[in-house]
């Protein structure tokens, strides 16, 4: 089995950033958090190293976890107008009450770098320029860097979230492939999952995908990253039961981790020099 790692694509795409950002405006990113969970913390601290090391400015904007859906979403709004800066993200999640797809609408779509704003969402349904999540970017693009062939291929999403699933089912039918969207209510998921030639686990359940998931030969990637008790995280693949079938796998972490954080910073370098 092929394991596909993130690391030297991410590598690579960081050194493109690098040079976007040498020749034209510094870019400035704001990320606007409103959580206490450690999970996403450390990603936003990953963005912030991330972002320092291809010279991009990373400001993290703290509102605490119990702010209002009205402060956060004034705080987006006055980032979107702000035009020091070039890229706008809301972290999740997001205090009780609080609505990612609700208060993304104040993030302006030029600024709109992780793909949260509806219109963002709907200009990508019907096939018009626009930022895509970075996750559902990633898996895309780390399919194209080990050269998995997408046209005419039987392709699996399991989730159906705004962030991924919704989004990357979209990326894929762009490319030709044929693609299926498991959910919670899906019946017999195996039986659906075990007929892909390319399956995508983004759901945020530890261990859900097990061998009787995965066809012989199939190509399999990861997006789950779940804490474990003792400090690790986990993929929605159960990695070790998994590998015996499938053909390529991705690591968690060192996945599609690291091509999100890079895509975020490219989708922010591009923001800045569009405008």
């Amino acid at each position: 089995m092929r394991t596909l790692t993130g690391r030297e694509l991410a590598a690579s795409l960081r050194a493109e950033v690098a040079a976007l950002v040498e020749a034209g405006p510094q870019p400035r990113l704001a990320v606007v958090v409103a959580t206490a969970d450690e999970a996403s913390l450390w990603y936003v601290r990953s963005i912030a190293k991330a972002a320092a090391g291809v010279g991009i400015t990373c400001d993290l904007v703290d509102l605490g976890p119990d702010a209002e859906p009205e402060r956060i979403r004034q705080t987006l709004a006055r980032l979107s107008a702000d035009d020091t800066v070039h890229g706008v993200m809301l972290q999740t999640p997001l205090p009780a009450g609080a609505s990612l797809q609700d208060l993304a609408g104040a993030i302006d779509p030029a600024k709109d770098v992780d793909g949260a704003n509806p219109l963002s969402l709907g200009r990508l349904a019907a096939g018009l320029p626009a930022f895509a999540p970075a996750t559902a970017a990633a898996v895309l693009a780390l399919l194209d860097h080990y050269g998995v062939e997408l046209s005419g291929a039987r392709a699996v999403v399991v989730g159906r979230s705004t962030v991924v699933g919704k989004p990357l089912a979209h990326l894929l039918l762009d490319r030709h492939a044929t693609v299926t969207v498991c959910h919670s209510r899906t019946r017999d998921l195996a039986a659906v999952t075990s007929t892909a030639e390319v399956l995508v686990a983004a759901v945020g359940r530890a261990g859900l995908i097990g061998a009787e998931h995965v066809a012989p030969g199939a190509v399999v990637i990861d997006v789950g990253t779940n804490p474990t008790e003792d400090g690790r995280l986990v993929g929605d693949v159960d990695f070790d039961a998994v590998a015996g079938r499938a053909a390529a796998l991705t690591p968690v972490p060192g996945g599609v981790g690291p091509v999100t954080t890079a895509l975020l910073l490219s989708h922010t370098a591009r923001a800045a020099g569009l405008r």
